[in-house]
């Protein structure tokens, strides 16, 4: 079994949340919410892929 990547795990959940309140803000008919959450998807996301690059680059990936 491998060992978890408790980061990259983290970085995934919080990715996947803001993909959900994308759905959310949609729903209650808020552009700033939509907006906002499109602009986490993006930061998270690109956080995550930073992070593992780094991870990587320091041989522990």
């Amino acid at each position: 079994m491998k060992n978890v990547n408790i980061p990259m795990l983290l970085f995934a959940i919080a990715t996947a949340v803001c993909i959900m309140l994308i759905g959310v803000s949609i729903a209650e008919k808020s552009l700033l919410g939509i907006i906002l959450s499109i602009i986490a998807v993006i930061i998270v996301t690109g956080l995550g892929f930073t992070t593992k690059k780094k991870m990587r680059e320091n041989g522990r990936l």
